[in-house]
C-alpha cells in the first residue's frame, strides 16, 4: 500500500525519521535529501531530519544523536536507487552502531527505494517528456528506450535496473526498452545504443535513472547528444532524473511504513553476501562484509577533481578497526585504542586509519584489533602491544605474528 495520507498511528508524536541520503561535496545533491526530507514530513506527519552516508553533514550518527533527545524511535529510511554495499553494510553498520551508542532508543533500519510501481510511473512520465520534446508518439512511431543506471558490483542491485526497464516495457507501446549502465559493469550507455541503433528505431529515448543532476547524469545525457549526432536517421533525447518528484514520496513512505513494522523485506536469496554467486565468491557477508564497510567510511578524502571523479576514493593504505564493544571495553580495548593512534602519529612509514568499532564477533578473546584490506585479526591485544602492531604491520607489512586470532 502507498503512503498517500498523512500517518495517523498511535505513537507518532514519540518518533522520528531520518531520511539517509550518500552526500556530496555538491551541495545542490545535499539540499535535494533536505527538499525530500521536509516534504516527506509533510506527507507522514511525524518529524524527518536528513542525515548522510558520507562526504556531507550531519553524519548518520550525529543526525541519530540529535533525534535521540527528543524521541523514543527513530526510523532510518535510505533514499538509495538499489541495495549495493552502501544499503547492505554501510547503512547497517551506521544503525548497529547507533543502537549500541542508544540503548534507550529503538531503531528501526528500512530498505532502499528499489522496484516500486510509482517509480515506473515516474520512468514513463520522464519518457513521454522526451517524447514531447523530440516530437514523436510511441504510439505511432517506433520508440525504444535505453534505461541507464549507474552500475554497480553487485549483481543483485543491477538485476533491479534490468527488472524496472522490463516493467517499463510491459503494457507499454514502445518498442524496446533496454537497460545500461554509465559505469562498473556493463552494458555501458554506449554500447546499448549502437546496439539499439541496429534495429533502426525513429527515436531513441534515454533515462538517467538517477536522484540528481550530477555528473553522471551529465555524462548520460552527453552520450544521448554524441549518438543524437553519428545517427541522423535516429532521433534522440535524454530525460530528467528523479529528482524531488512526489512520487519519490509514496516510496519513501512505504519503505517508512515497512521499517517501523518491522515488514523489511530484502532480497536475501540473490545477494552476494548471502549466498555464492558465481564470480563473487570473495564478496561474503559477516566480518568481511562489516569490515568493508568500516573502511568505506573513512575512504573519501579532500581532492580538488570532484567534478572529474565524483566518486573516487583516496584511501590510506590500512584500516584498523579495534572493538569497544561491551566486553572488550571492559578488558581494556579503549586504552588500546588510543596507544595505537599515539604510535600512529609518532611513526612517519604509518598509512592507516585506526577507529572503534562495535562488536566484532570474538567476544571473550578480545581486545580485538582487525587490519583491514590484510583481513588479519589480533585477540587478547594489551596496550604494549600496540608499538609492535604499528611499527612492524602498519609500518613493515609485517604480521605480528604471536598476537594473531584469526585471517580472513
Amino acid at each position: 500500500m502507498t503512503t498517500n495520507a498523512k500517518a495517523t498511528s498511535i505513537g507518532l508524536d514519540d518518533e522520528a525519521v531520518l531520511l539517509v541520503g550518500h552526500g556530496s561535496r555538491r551541495e545542490k545533491s545535499n539540499e535535494q535529501v533536505l527538499t525530500l526530507a521536509a516534504d516527506l514530513e509533510g506527507r507522514l506527519g511525524v518529524p524527518v531530519d536528513a542525515g548522510y552516508l558520507e562526504l556531507a553533514k550531519p553524519s548518520i550518527p550525529d543526525a541519530i544523536a540529535g533525534l535521540a533527545s527528543s524521541v523514543s524511535r527513530i526510523t532510518v529510511v535510505q533514499l538509495s536507487l538499489f541495495a549495493a554495499s552502501h544499503v547492505k553494510n554501510d547503512v547497517p553498520l551506521a544503525v548497529q552502531n547507533a543502537r549500541s551508542e542508544h540503548p534507550e532508543i529503538t531503531i528501526h533500519n528500512g530498505a532502499h527505494l528499489g522496484v516500486h510501481p510509482a517509480l515506473v510511473d515516474l520512468l514513463d512520465d520522464r519518457a513521454a517528456a522526451v517524447e514531447a520534446e523530440l516530437g514523436i508518439d510511441r504510439d505511432d512511431d517506433d520508440v525504444a528506450v535505453v534505461l541507464c543506471a549507474r552500475g554497480s558490483s553487485d549483481p543483485d542491485a543491477n538485476s533491479d535496473a534490468h527488472k524496472l526497464a522490463r516493467l517499463l516495457y510491459e503494457g507499454r507501446s514502445f518498442d524496446r526498452v533496454e537497460t545500461s549502465f554509465i559505469g562498473v559493469t556493463e552494458p555501458r550507455l554506449e554500447e546499448t545504443l549502437h546496439t539499439v541503433a541496429k534495429n533502426r528505431p525513429d527515436a531513441v529515448v534515454v533515462l538517467p535513472y538517477m536522484l540528481g543532476d550530477g555528473v553522471l547524469t551529465g555524462r548520460i545525457r552527453d552520450g544521448a547528444a554524441e549518438f543524437d549526432d553519428e545517427y541522423p536517421y535516429v532521433n534522440a533525447g535524454a530525460g530528467d532524473p528523479l529528482g524531488t518528484d512526489t512520487r519519490l514520496l509514496d516510496v519513501l513512505g512505504d519503505r517508512w511504513q515497512e521499517a517501523r513494522t518491522d515488514s523489511v523485506d530484502m532480497s536475501c536469496d540473490t545477494c552476494k553476501y548471502k549466498v555464492e554467486l558465481d564470480g563473487y565468491e570473495e564478496d561474503v557477508g559477516g566480518a568481511r562484509a562489516m569490515l568493508r564497510a568500516l573502511t568505506h567510511q573513512e575512504s573519501h578524502a579532500d581532492r580538488d577533481d570532484v567534478d572529474a571523479q565524483p566518486h573516487a576514493h583516496d584511501a590510506p593504505e590500512k584500516h584498523v578497526a579495534v572493538c569497544t564493544n561491551q566486553t572488550c571495553a571492559a578488558d581494556g580495548s579503549p586504552a588500546v585504542l588510543e596507544r595505537l593512534r599515539q604510535e600512529a602519529r609518532d611513526s612517519d612509514a604509518c598509512d592507516a586509519r585506526i577507529t572503534r568499532s562495535s562488536c566484532l564477533g570474538r567476544c571473550g578473546d578480545g581486545p580485538m584489533v582487525a587490519v583491514y584490506p590484510d583481513g588479519v585479526w589480533y585477540g587478547d591485544v594489551d596496550q604494549t602491544d600496540a608499538e609492535r602492531i604499528v611499527s612492524s604491520h602498519l609500518d613493515r607489512d609485517r604480521i605480528v605474528s604471536d598476537l594473531v586470532d584469526q585471517t580472513l
